[in-house]
């Protein structure tokens, strides 16, 4: 199972800033010291080109990120200071998921272990995205003949309302979020499917619910690709999460994710997405427990019928 990372491209944020920028160099050094993985696994991905980024986004918003011309307001949607490691990190991040998606359509799994940048707009950034790298990737793996129907499941605790946006005029790409009702952002866009959970939901009623809607993800017609956010933030000791999901809890959702993708013989391709807990520690285990679940579960045999 290859995973794609951009770690060492690192994004300077001030003293206090409460993005755990560090969990990606902890992810992989934990990940690495599993004994899941090896050396050989890990690489770096290429940045984004411009052409791969227009597909998604606007060529004037392109500009003025790569220029350093973004408006005060537009820095403070997005939430990062502006810098030239800014733009390379975000374009590596893109690029993480890009690589992600072509080793899974050839592996059947692979992960950015970053990415999930799904606030991102075609003209703008927001909650830390600059570039939304789900859509990049499903509008490349159409534009280069590997795909025709891409599937996105969104398991952060926010929505993807930049996600739904971009795609929204794409009939074959289908958009999932399952996300706090009252949470950031506070104005949703439609996604082709939404699930909204009330402040506090626990395990049962989350997976009793994501069972659910994948159900209708798939018959809405047959993918042939899976982008899937995990997002570490519906964790009940998440800083901005609002529900009550515990580790297992978080576990189960990932596994029964990569079962229905792997009993229908689908390659998937897995983004980080959002981690805000307390303690950075259980974020880095969330996001580790995700990688671990996919591998053991993607490196087994292949199911004997679809």
């Amino acid at each position: 199972m290859k995973l794609f990372y951009a770690d060492h491209f690192v994004l300077p944020l001030p003293e206090g800033h409460r993005f755990p920028m560090e969990k990606y160099a902890r992810l992989r050094e934990r990940l690495m010291a599993s004994g899941q993985f090896v050396a050989e696994d890990f690489h770096v991905p290429a940045a984004a080109s411009d052409t791969e980024i227009l597909r998604a986004h606007d060529a004037g918003y392109l500009q003025r990120v790569v220029r350093g011309t973004l408006g005060k307001d537009e820095i403070r949607r997005i939430g990062f200071p502006w810098s030239e490691a800014m733009v390379e990190r975000s374009r590596r991040s893109a690029g993480a998921t890009l690589a992600a998606c072509r080793a899974a359509l050839e592996d059947g799994c692979a992960a950015n272990l970053a990415g999930g940048t799904h606030h991102a707009f075609r003209d703008r950034g927001e909650g830390f995205c600059v570039f939304n790298d789900a859509a990049i990737a499903a509008l490349a793996m159409r534009a280069e003949g590997r795909v025709e129907r891409v599937a996105i499941i969104d398991c952060d605790v926010h929505q993807g309302n930049g996600t739904a946006a971009i795609l929204a005029s794409q009939p074959d790409c289908f958009t999932f979020s399952i996300h706090g009702a009252r949470n950031y952002p506070f104005d949703k866009e439609q996604s082709d499917l939404d699930l909204e959970m009330p402040d506090g939901t626990t395990d049962d009623a989350y997976l009793t619910g994501l069972q659910a809607a994948l159900g209708v993800v798939f018959a809405r017609g047959r993918p042939d690709l899976v982008i899937y956010l995990a997002g570490a933030d519906p964790y009940k000791d998440d800083r901005l999460g609002r529900l009550k999901l515990t580790k297992t809890g978080l576990a189960e959702r990932d596994e029964l994710v990569f079962e229905k993708v792997k009993k229908r013989g689908l390659p998937i391709a897995v983004a980080m997405a959002g981690g805000y807990a307390r303690q950075i520690d259980d974020t880095v285990s969330i996001h580790a427990e995700t990688i671990s679940t996919a591998a053991r579960i993607f490196r087994a045999r292949k199911p004997a019928s679809l």
